[in-house]
């Protein structure tokens, strides 16, 4: 579903992912973990066009991520993209942000697209907030409706850009439910996080990045509990700090 091979990329002198090749399948999902600066947000902008790469290949779905806008547009329908700051319209209330990218993008027909938002925002336990703008909803709310408006794209795979991290931590919860649904309905995700937990009980595979290389690929049960690389034993010992 999304393979990258060699990826190279960096921000003038700083080298921020060294020769990444990765290859994640259909329905699986992904929880890419390291420190601050190790590239992790900089790997999910080069999957879906927001970064250009220096060398190596991106490849979505048979499709090649280059900076030709076309097939950038077409990337982007196929894998969404949750923001750490959830990007909503604010003079837009949440079904007209739901409804943006399908009726402007995708040209469907605006009765169309609101019968299927309205369906989104109850599968995301916001029902009867479809009027709602966003300064009238707390963080948890506003990133339900992020989670929506990506869904409504009829994605086949969605990255998620720590995005509890922005959230207050009695909110977390609410996202992380919301995500462990997609997963379990079979949704092709990355998750770049901090939620150890959610990790651990919903991954697949764990990634930990570092100084932009992938210094492990595990499933959880093998990284979180027969771990002996010392950068991923200090990492996790700071993550279980109160």
């Amino acid at each position: 579903m999304i393979a990258l091979r060699d990826v190279r990329k960096s921000f003038g002198t700083n080298l921020v992912l060294d020769g990444i090749s990765l290859d994640v399948s259909q329905g699986e999902v992904v929880c890419v973990i390291g420190v601050s600066g190790s590239g992790k947000s900089t790997l999910l902008r080069c999957v879906n066009g927001l970064e250009s790469y220096d060398s190596g290949e991106v490849v979505v779905d048979g499709r090649r991520v280059d900076r030709d806008k076309h097939h950038i547009v077409a990337i982007r329908e196929k894998v969404a993209m949750v923001f750490q700051r959830f990007n909503l319209f604010p003079h837009r209330t949440a079904l007209e942000n739901v409804i943006e990218g399908p009726v402007y993008v995708k040209r469907e027909p605006r009765e169309q697209a609101i019968e299927r938002a309205r369906a989104l925002l109850v599968r995301v336990g916001l029902a009867g907030k479809e009027d709602a703008y966003p300064h009238r909803l707390s963080g948890g709310q506003q990133q339900r409706v992020a989670i929506a408006r990506a869904l409504a794209m009829q994605p086949k795979a969605i990255l998620f850009d720590e995005p509890t991290s922005a959230l207050d931590p009695e909110l977390v919860g609410e996202v992380l439910a919301v995500m462990r649904l997609l997963a379990g309905e079979g949704m092709t995700m990355i998750v770049v996080t901090h939620e150890m937990g959610f990790a651990r009980e919903v991954a697949d595979r764990v990634l930990f990045l570092d100084r932009g290389c992938i210094a492990a690929d595990a499933p959880p049960e093998d990284f979180f509990g027969a771990q002996t690389n010392e950068r991923i034993c200090a990492f996790l010992g700071q993550i279980a700090k109160p």
